[in-house]
């Protein structure tokens, strides 16, 4: 959520601020602003609304003139989204200028103090707080802007990624974080500050990250200085050599990110197991678990802890832990776990999921679980993100960038670690045959090949969107390994069409949910060929019997569910437990397609964020 752009160099500032804060469009937000020294003074716009909007805004009211600029999209916190409350933010002198990403948490008891002191609030933000807090000690303590930020950070509670310029200093940006990411691009006599490598990828592949409780003072010709906000301590800059390219983070001809992101789930999934899965010499390697086999064959049990889509990866991966490596898994809410005490000791693994690797309730749980002396096992997709290195050991999904706020691609990835581990573990526990290990493997490898397939039935999938676009609930049905994707099934169509979607256990249906069912209703079954077939067919003929329309996701060639459903979409044969790389696909393009022919923005849904850097 949020995004921050920044640029010191010798370049001109405006397009690469503007063109970074469009590649921060997928974070999700409300408002945007960008400011930019012109040599004599700091001038700001910013505006409710879209960076296209600041864009005619900032144009016909300043000058973008300047080699010094930062930029914000802002998702709102504190304050309704508007243009007063967007970011930047100006101290009272008018001499500061900061933007921000998360949440000060003890601004109010700040803003009285400063209240009383004479400063004033043109805005609702716990920013301009911190900003004029900043100011105040920098004028009080006769201190220069790098002393005066980390002074105020040490007396500030809660999460940030903050860029402060000083318009009396204007080689210089000062940058921290705690909580929220922050890299910084190294160019030659150059800068560039962003949420994420994106918007600075064509210009450097050069880039630092800080870590949580870090600050830098950037200087054109004094270059990047790091130090610790408690102690002041210097730090070593570590420059890591990105392996971004600019092609992964534009559409590649596809109308919207998320459909690109869908039909690259086949390579994606290619490149979660390649080097991983060796199939036919029956060999599993990844070295954050070979290194820790006895962590995971010795545990009392394992606790997945996720998010959203994540938790829906962690849910399936309960399936395959427990019925493959017969290891008991709990899986729990990020947002839960970390205010519940849970019963978490030495003996326990705990597993973290996250696309981002950032997710603020996930580095919270991560953190409480190793207080208490779990193993603490990473599973993400940004490589140098905080979950990556908060974690003990862990794996990448290596799905690429994912820039549709929707997930998809990072989905089917890290179910695809998940099972690649938990086959691992079923082996080196004796609880699986070779020749049954090594059916799974060669099923695992020809995954892609069969998702290709599955997305052939797109046209077909987009005459039952057609119909059904219009509808305004929606229930989702799954036994097993596929009742998560029924979850992950809802969760999408309710992100990206606004259309309210319930996903549930199959037998659970008649507990409530058959209540809503009527000929209004299009239900959408998972009934795969499976040991509970038989079990989800009869759940047909109870929504049948009661107009429900019937939509069944089902292994191709069947015949019974097509009998008795109003559309079928067929996938093709796997093992059971890896249906749900399979059975996700339609359900994501049927969402898709459902969305644009709503006319919904697919790739920035409303009020969501692509990564939750605050609770």
């Amino acid at each position: 959520m949020c995004g921050i752009v920044g640029y010191i160099g010798h370049r001109e500032a405006y397009p690469i601020v503007l063109e970074g804060l469009k590649r921060l469009e997928y974070r999700g937000y409300d408002s945007a602003g960008i400011a930019l020294y012109d040599g004599k003074n700091i001038n700001v716009s910013k505006t409710k609304g879209k960076v296209a909007d600041l864009q005619k805004r900032l144009e016909s009211e300043m000058s973008t003139a300047g080699n010094v600029g930062i930029g914000h999209t802002r998702w709102a916190t504190h304050g309704v989204p508007n243009d007063v409350n967007s970011h930047p933010h100006y101290s009272n002198s008018g001499d500061l200028v900061i933007i921000h990403n998360g949440i000060i948490e003890n601004y109010a008891s700040i803003k009285t103090e400063l209240t009383n002191r004479g400063y004033t609030f043109k805005s609702d933000t716990d920013t301009e707080v911190l900003i004029n807090l900043i100011e105040d000690i920098k004028i009080k303590e006769k201190v220069k802007l790098g002393k005066a930020v980390q002074i105020a950070l040490n007396q500030v509670v809660g999460a940030y990624a903050i860029a402060v310029m000083d318009k009396n200093k204007p080689d210089e940006i000062v940058i921290a974080r705690l909580g929220s990411p922050l890299a910084v691009g190294v160019g030659e006599n150059e800068y560039f500050i962003a949420s994420d490598a994106s918007p600075f990828i064509e210009y450097t592949k050069q880039a630092i990250y800080l870590e949580d409780e870090e600050m830098a003072v950037i200087r054109i010709k004094k270059g990047i200085k790091i130090r610790k906000i408690k102690d002041d301590s210097l730090v070593a800059p570590y420059v890591q050599e990105l392996q971004l390219s600019l092609e992964q983070i534009e559409k590649g001809g596809y109308e919207h990110f998320m459909l690109k992101e869908i039909h690259e789930q086949p390579e994606a999934i290619r490149d979660t197991y390649r080097g991983r899965l060796l199939a036919n010499e029956g060999i599993i390697r990844m070295a954050g678990i070979d290194d820790n086999i006895e962590k995971f064959t010795q545990a009392d049990k394992i606790t997945i802890v996720a998010c959203g889509t994540s938790w829906h990866a962690g849910l399936v991966a309960e399936y395959i832990f427990e019925d493959l490596a017969r290891i008991p898994v709990e899986v729990e809410y990020a947002s839960e776990f970390r205010y519940r005490n849970p019963v978490i000791t030495n003996k326990d693994v705990v597993i973290a999921i996250s696309q981002s690797g950032e997710t603020a309730d996930t580095l919270a749980a991560i953190k409480l679980a190793k207080q208490n002396g779990a193993f603490v096992f990473g599973v993400c997709n940004v490589v140098g993100s905080s979950i990556a290195r908060e974690t003990h050991a862990g794996a990448y999904t290596h799905a690429g960038p994912e820039i549709g706020v929707a997930s998809t691609k990072a989905f089917t990835t890290q179910i695809t670690v998940l099972t690649l581990i938990a086959l691992k573990l079923a082996k080196v526990k004796g609880n699986m045959s070779n020749s049954d290990f090594h059916h799974h493997l060669q099923e695992l490898e020809l995954i892609p090949e069969k998702i290709e397939k599955a997305l052939k039935a797109d046209a077909h999938i987009q005459i039952v969107a057609k119909q059904y676009k219009d509808a305004k609930n929606s229930l989702y049905l799954g036994r097993g390994y596929n009742f998560p994707v029924a979850l992950e099934g809802a969760l999408k169509l309710k992100e990206i069409s606004y259309i309210h979607a319930e996903g549930y256990p199959a037998a659970e249906m008649k507990h409530g949910p058959i209540a809503l069912i009527d000929e209004q209703m299009p239900v959408y079954v998972i009934a795969v060929n499976n040991p509970h077939y038989g079990k989800v067919v009869s759940n047909i003929e109870e929504i049948k019997s009661r107009s429900g329309k019937i939509i069944g996701i089902v292994t191709e060639g069947d015949e019974e569910v097509k009998e008795l459903a109003d559309h079928v979409i067929e996938v093709p044969n796997t093992l059971e437990s890896l249906t749900p790389l399979l059975t996700t696909v339609p359900l994501q393009l049927l969402s898709y397609h459902i969305a644009v022919m709503l006319d919904r923005n697919v790739d920035q849904p409303r009020n969501l964020a692509k990564s939750v850097t605050v609770e």
